[in-house]
Protein backbone atom coordinates (compact mmCIF):
# COMPACT_ATOMS: atom_id res chain seq x y z
CA UNK A 1 0.00 0.00 0.00
CA UNK A 2 1.62 3.25 -0.79
CA UNK A 3 1.99 5.87 1.88
CA UNK A 4 1.49 10.00 1.73
CA UNK A 5 4.50 12.18 2.37
CA UNK A 6 7.79 13.50 1.05
CA UNK A 7 9.15 10.38 -0.44
CA UNK A 8 7.63 11.86 -3.14
CA UNK A 9 9.40 15.32 -3.69
CA UNK A 10 12.75 14.03 -2.08
CA UNK A 11 14.51 14.64 -5.54
CA UNK A 12 13.43 18.09 -5.63
CA UNK A 13 15.27 21.30 -4.36
CA UNK A 14 12.52 22.53 -1.46
CA UNK A 15 13.06 26.04 -0.20
CA UNK A 16 11.22 28.34 2.38
CA UNK A 17 12.26 32.21 0.39
CA UNK A 18 12.37 35.20 2.56
CA UNK A 19 9.21 36.82 1.02
CA UNK A 20 7.50 34.08 2.71
CA UNK A 21 7.16 31.83 -0.21
CA UNK A 22 7.65 27.86 -0.94
CA UNK A 23 9.91 27.16 -3.97
CA UNK A 24 10.54 23.74 -5.88
CA UNK A 25 13.31 23.88 -7.93
CA UNK A 26 13.06 27.30 -8.21
CA UNK A 27 9.66 27.77 -9.28
CA UNK A 28 6.69 29.20 -6.65
CA UNK A 29 4.49 26.91 -4.96
CA UNK A 30 1.00 28.03 -5.71
CA UNK A 31 -1.16 25.39 -4.38
CA UNK A 32 -2.09 27.01 -0.83
CA UNK A 33 -2.91 23.47 0.66
CA UNK A 34 0.33 22.41 -0.64
CA UNK A 35 2.51 25.49 1.20
CA UNK A 36 0.41 25.34 4.12
CA UNK A 37 1.18 21.58 4.82
CA UNK A 38 5.09 22.40 4.57
CA UNK A 39 4.78 25.43 6.75
CA UNK A 40 2.91 22.99 9.43
CA UNK A 41 5.68 20.47 9.10
CA UNK A 42 9.15 22.75 9.56
CA UNK A 43 11.44 21.16 11.68
CA UNK A 44 15.03 21.13 12.59
CA UNK A 45 17.44 18.83 11.09
CA UNK A 46 19.71 16.85 13.97
CA UNK A 47 22.80 18.18 11.79
CA UNK A 48 21.65 21.52 11.62
CA UNK A 49 19.27 23.50 9.16
CA UNK A 50 15.83 22.40 8.19
CA UNK A 51 13.91 19.74 7.04
CA UNK A 52 9.87 18.49 6.55
CA UNK A 53 8.74 16.02 8.86
CA UNK A 54 5.38 13.93 8.31
CA UNK A 55 5.63 10.86 10.43
CA UNK A 56 8.92 8.92 9.16
CA UNK A 57 8.95 10.56 6.29
CA UNK A 58 12.00 13.74 6.11
CA UNK A 59 12.82 15.96 3.34
CA UNK A 60 15.62 18.70 3.84
CA UNK A 61 14.81 21.97 2.90
CA UNK A 62 16.41 25.25 1.96
CA UNK A 63 15.99 28.18 4.39
CA UNK A 64 16.52 31.71 3.53
CA UNK A 65 16.00 33.80 6.46
CA UNK A 66 13.66 32.21 9.07
CA UNK A 67 11.45 29.28 9.10
CA UNK A 68 9.01 31.55 10.20
CA UNK A 69 7.36 35.06 8.82
CA UNK A 70 4.02 37.13 10.90
CA UNK A 71 1.75 37.27 8.38
CA UNK A 72 -0.76 39.07 10.39
CA UNK A 73 -0.66 41.53 13.96
CA UNK A 74 -3.57 41.89 15.49
CA UNK A 75 -4.64 44.21 18.52
CA UNK A 76 -6.72 42.28 21.07
CA UNK A 77 -7.58 42.69 24.55
CA UNK A 78 -4.64 41.05 25.83
CA UNK A 79 -2.61 43.02 23.95
CA UNK A 80 -0.59 42.45 20.56
CA UNK A 81 -0.87 38.88 18.53
CA UNK A 82 0.91 37.53 15.72
CA UNK A 83 -0.42 34.47 13.31
CA UNK A 84 2.71 32.83 11.59
CA UNK A 85 2.61 30.88 8.33
CA UNK A 86 2.07 27.90 9.96
CA UNK A 87 -1.35 29.14 11.41
CA UNK A 88 -0.21 29.40 15.05
CA UNK A 89 -0.95 32.68 16.60
CA UNK A 90 1.19 33.76 19.87
CA UNK A 91 1.64 36.56 21.57
CA UNK A 92 4.24 39.08 20.23
CA UNK A 93 6.76 39.56 22.81
CA UNK A 94 7.41 43.12 22.50
CA UNK A 95 11.18 42.61 24.07
CA UNK A 96 12.32 39.98 21.37
CA UNK A 97 11.62 42.78 18.14
CA UNK A 98 14.50 43.98 16.73
CA UNK A 99 15.48 45.71 13.51
CA UNK A 100 18.07 43.89 11.14
CA UNK A 101 20.31 44.99 8.05
CA UNK A 102 17.72 46.34 5.27
CA UNK A 103 15.69 47.40 8.18
CA UNK A 104 13.82 44.40 8.09
CA UNK A 105 11.65 43.73 11.53
CA UNK A 106 12.20 40.26 13.25
CA UNK A 107 10.74 38.49 16.70
CA UNK A 108 11.64 35.95 18.96
CA UNK A 109 8.63 33.13 18.46
CA UNK A 110 8.01 29.52 19.93
CA UNK A 111 8.77 29.98 22.71
CA UNK A 112 11.72 31.92 22.41
CA UNK A 113 13.02 29.03 20.07
CA UNK A 114 12.88 30.55 16.80
CA UNK A 115 12.84 33.92 14.81
CA UNK A 116 9.96 35.01 12.40
CA UNK A 117 10.74 37.80 9.99
CA UNK A 118 7.96 40.32 9.49
CA UNK A 119 6.13 39.93 5.99
CA UNK A 120 5.14 43.71 4.41
CA UNK A 121 1.65 43.31 5.31
CA UNK A 122 2.35 42.33 9.06
CA UNK A 123 5.21 45.16 9.18
CA UNK A 124 2.24 47.88 8.25
CA UNK A 125 -0.41 46.37 10.85
CA UNK A 126 2.40 46.72 13.73
CA UNK A 127 3.11 50.14 11.70
CA UNK A 128 0.49 51.55 14.07
CA UNK A 129 2.20 50.93 17.29
CA UNK A 130 5.39 52.17 16.04
CA UNK A 131 6.76 55.46 17.47
CA UNK A 132 10.15 57.12 16.58
CA UNK A 133 12.57 59.80 18.82
CA UNK A 134 15.49 61.00 17.07
CA UNK A 135 17.51 60.23 16.31
CA UNK A 136 16.62 57.21 15.01
CA UNK A 137 15.09 55.21 17.93
CA UNK A 138 12.12 53.37 17.45
CA UNK A 139 9.26 52.28 20.49
CA UNK A 140 6.93 49.85 20.23
CA UNK A 141 3.46 51.43 22.00
CA UNK A 142 1.45 48.22 24.01
CA UNK A 143 -0.80 48.77 26.48
CA UNK A 144 0.62 52.38 27.68
CA UNK A 145 4.10 50.79 27.85
CA UNK A 146 6.73 51.57 25.36
CA UNK A 147 9.00 48.95 24.51
CA UNK A 148 12.62 50.02 22.63
CA UNK A 149 13.29 48.32 19.30
CA UNK A 150 16.68 46.75 19.67
CA UNK A 151 18.81 47.02 15.91
CA UNK A 152 20.74 43.98 15.97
Amino acid sequence: MARAGFYAISSSHIRFGRDGRWYSDGEPIDNRRIANLFSRHIARHPEGGYQLTLGDEHARIEVDDTPYVVVTVNDDTEGLTITLNDGSQEALDPVSLRIAAGEVLYCDVKGGTERARFLRPAYYQLARFIEEEPPGRFYLRCRDTRHPIARA
